[in-house]
Order: structure tokens, then sequence, then C-alpha cells
């Protein structure tokens, strides 16, 4: 007589979905402490052929007009997301706590419902009471705005058939759950069938719907990676606590570009756009002043600029500091060695800070040669002038690299009012660019330092 095998249990992490035959306190892939449980039995059976919900037709008769994307009302976000937001299409926003999420869909759907649309928000994480305080507080008070405050996946599909919007805000798709799959809300299984719940009512009826998602202490979206793959759009909001400036990057977006990036301003009543975020990065100074330097750096497609600060201090400790602020440290420690090596710039007993203003990130290789102006103006006490950028990567070899879209830099930086610019030499960009600025190309480092010491106009010693 045949032994029958009896089929040994699974378990699934609840934050990854990594799947051991045993049961372990720590998972193997994310290394998260007690998220590993019995995952539910997997459905035996073959799928048989059943009628479809609409027949197969040439994709050259396929409608284009219920996929036009439509105006969000917010031009950051319709620049990230390449036009506005497309009607059945799905938008997953992650981002820490407290970054300002909920306040930028809620104003999402305000603007939405302003513009004559229902709207429908449904807050998992909040009472309704506490979304129409922050509501009052933003000035988001609408009447096609719909307000539920709901848990259960089938109590939000059935307020989405009573109320029937055109936009639906979910926040947050972790906190959602259903009554008929084993597991916590937020757990691996809940939020595949949530999302998936969500996705197929969104498609199905031509509803643009917004998800908000929760991250990880590294920052990646929580839950399954099958979420990210579902949804169309997957928006990342960034921002420091200390900074108000927010940054929205696209991750994933299947109806136009991942490489625009959106900025807003958390304010007290709310968060406003910023179209033209250079003025936070750069601080024009009325006098020359020894340690600066402007560079510009690009955000995806946009052109930002930046300043770059340096300062140099004596020291009698036998390891002299090299602290960094918004800039690459590694990057940074390399520079000082090119200058020691190539510029025959001594360090060795100097402490070295250097920072990005306003609290940018810069973490493009294009802002070596503003770093290195920088430096040396603060270690020599000679000051570049206030129109003066510098933009290049710094290579080992004292080379200065080319960089990408150095015309649109160039243009950039000239519509803010600098007129000096020293850059890599044989630049693509530098054919294409019209305008009136001073250029100065060069190859290495050490002619780049030789330019500006020779040259009164581009460096001159302090007062």
């Amino acid at each position: 007589m045949a032994s029958t095998k009896t089929a040994r249990p699974a378990y699934v992490c609840a934050e990854c979905g990594w799947t051991t035959s045993k049961w372990v306190g720590r998972c193997g892939e994310c290394q998260a402490w007690g998220t590993v449980d019995v995952a539910a039995p997997a459905r035996t059976g073959r799928t048989q052929a059943a009628p479809v919900s609409s027949p197969a037709v040439p994709i050259s008769q396929v409608t284009l007009e219920s996929a036009r994307s439509v105006g969000s009302g917010i031009g950051e976000l319709d620049r990230v997301l390449g036009g506005g937001v497309v009607p059945g299409g799905v938008l997953l926003l992650a981002g820490e706590p407290g970054v300002g999420k909920s306040t930028l869909l809620l104003e999402v759907a305000a603007r939405w419902a302003r513009a004559g649309r229902r709207t429908l928000y449904v807050s998992g994480e909040e009472s309704a009471a506490q979304v129409r305080l922050r509501a009052e507080r933003t000035g988001a008070i609408e009447d096609n705005l719909y307000l539920a405050a709901e848990t259960d996946l089938g109590g939000v599909l059935t307020h989405v058939e009573t109320v029937a919007p055109s936009l639906l805000i979910v926040d947050s798709v972790q906190t959602i759950g259903s009554a008929d799959v084993d597991g916590v809300p937020g757990g691996v299984t809940q939020v595949r069938e949530v999302a998936s719940a969500v996705i197929q009512r969104a498609k199905r009826d031509n509803i643009a719907t917004l998800l908000v998602g929760h991250v990880t202490k590294d920052g990646s979206v929580a839950g399954p990676r099958v979420l990210e793959h579902l949804v169309d759009v997957v928006l990342q909001f960034e921002g420091d606590r200390s900074s108000r400036l927010r940054l929205l990057r696209a991750i994933k977006n299947r109806f136009g570009p991942v490489d625009e990036i959106g900025c807003f301003d958390l304010v007290d009543d709310g968060i406003v756009e910023v179209p033209d975020p250079t003025g936070l990065f750069v601080s024009r100074h009325e006098q020359p002043v020894s340690g600066t330097c402007v560079t510009v750096t690009m955000e995806g497609r946009r052109p930002l600029l930046a300043e770059v600060q340096a300062l140099s201090v004596a020291t009698s400790t036998p390891s002299p500091r090299r602290t960094s602020s918004g800039l690459d440290s590694a990057r940074v420690a390399m520079i000082l060695a090119v200058l020691t090596k190539h510029c025959q710039v001594n360090l060795g007993q100097l402490d070295v800070y250097t920072a990005s203003v306003g609290g940018a990130r810069l973490v493009e290789p294009s802002v070596d040669l503003a770093v290195a102006i920088a430096t040396l103006s603060a270690v020599t006490g000679r000051v570049a002038p206030t129109d003066l950028v510098a933009i290049g990567e710094v290579g080992l070899a004292g080379e200065v690299r080319k960089v990408s879209n150095l015309a649109a830099r160039l243009r950039e930086a000239e519509r803010i009012g600098f007129r000096r610019a020293v850059v890599p030499a044989g630049s693509e960009g530098l054919a294409s660019f019209s305008g009136d600025m001073s250029i100065r190309a060069v190859h290495t480092i050490g002619e780049a330092m030789q330019c500006l010491d020779a040259s009164p106009r581009l460096l001159r010693p302090v007062d």
C-alpha cells in the first residue's frame, strides 16, 4: 500500500513575502524579527475557460479617450506624472511618517472636487473628524469631496459604489483589511488582496485611484514587492525633518517619464508648490565670500542651482577632521586627495568642513568642481565672484570629466543671473548653448585652479 506524504506547512514573512518550510524567528530576506507566520493553504484544481469581460480587438481599434490624463490641479504633481492623473490608473504614494503624504493627497482631493468632480477620500488611519480638522486648516472643504473612515475592504467597496467618485484616495493601503483573507491588515496576504480588489474596481469603473503606502526603515515600500508591480505609478515623497522642502519622485510610471521631480513647501496651512526652488539652495551674497561656489545639479530633467560651502581650520591633532553635510563624504575625501596631489594644496594640518546650502542633497558627480573650488577658496583665502558657476566631475587622475545636459544647466544659471562658468572642455552641450555667459573650458583640475588664480576677474584676493 503506497503511503501518502503529508504536505508540510509553509511559512511566509509578513514584511517581504519570503517563504520557508519551517518557522524561524527572523526573516532570512529582510532580517525582520517576529514577522514569519504560517501561510494560507494553496488551493488545488485547474482553472477552466470562462466567459470574458470584453472581446479582444485589434490594437488600432482601441479608443484612447478614456485613457487621456486629467490635470490634478497641482502643477508639480502633474509634472511628475507626465501630464496628470489617468482615469482608471492606480498610483501608489510612499514616504516616511510625517513627510506630508496625507496633506498632499487631501489638497489633490480638494482641487479635484473644486473642479466639479466627485471625490472619495477613505481614511484608515484617522477618524473623519481628524481629517475634517486638517481640511479646515488647509482650506480643503468642498461639497464634492466625500470623506469616509473605513478599515474594512468590503466597506470601502460599498462606499465606492454609493458615491461613484471619479477620484478615489485610500490612506493607507496597509490599514485596510479583508474578512475573507487570513492575516492582519498590512500583512503580505492582506495587502495583496486589498490592492487587487481596489485595482480591479478602478479599472472596471474607470476611477483614478491614489493609494498611500508605508515604508520600511530603509525607505523602501512596505509590504510585498508585488504591490509595486500591480499599480501603474509608484511615487516617493521625500523630505528632511529639519527642512520644509519636499521632493516628489517617480520610481515607476506607465503613463509618463520617471526622471521628473516635483518640489513642495510644507507650510503651516498645508502644502504649496515650489515651481522655482533654486532660491532655496543658493544664498546670494552682496560681497564675495571665501569658501563658497555655486554649481548646477540635475534633479531628473530639472536643473537646480545649489551652493557649496567649505571651511578650513588649523588643527594640532594628528588626524584632521573631514566633515560633510549634504554631500557625499566619500567623494569629498577623494576631491581633497586630488587637490593635495595635483594642486599642491597642503591639507594635512587643516580640518575641512563642507556643506550644501538649504539642506540640498548633492550626490551628482557634476558638483565635484564646485567642491574643489570652494575648498581651495577656503584654504587660500581667495574668493570667487558671485556670478560664477562651476560644473564638472573630477577624476582621480585630476581630469575634469564631461557631464550630461550641460546646455540646460548653463541656461538655468544664466536665467538666474550668473554670467561666468567653468566647465569641462569638449562637452557636447557647449555647441548648442547660445547664451551670453563667459565660459572657460578646462581639461584638468590643475588647469581650472591655475585659470582661477591667474585671472583676477575669476578669483581675487580678499581685501
